[in-house]
């Protein structure tokens, strides 16, 4: 059951699904030998820290919190220009 933020810096409850962004991976674990089981497994960033952050999901580190990629300002986009 998904209680905090994934972000291991923050500390917010989750109250309302509307505020932050869900996520859902597809872990997979070892119960017996020979037998693969799958689980699912939610993790919640709060509004703050999903506009600057996402969540990444490694089989050997888990899941991660990572830094979004900044977005390129308007006008500094540079297209080639036909002749």
């Amino acid at each position: 059951m998904v209680t905090h933020c994934a972000n291991p810096a923050c500390a917010v409850p989750l109250r309302y699904l509307r505020d932050g962004r869900l996520f859902q991976f597809e872990v997979r674990s070892r119960i017996q030998p020979r037998k693969l089981s799958r689980q699912v497994a939610h993790f919640w960033l709060c509004g703050m820290c999903s506009g600057t952050m996402t969540l990444t999901f490694d089989p050997a580190m888990g899941v991660q919190v990572i830094p979004m990629m900044p977005l390129p300002a308007i006008g500094a986009i540079q297209l080639p220009v036909s002749t």
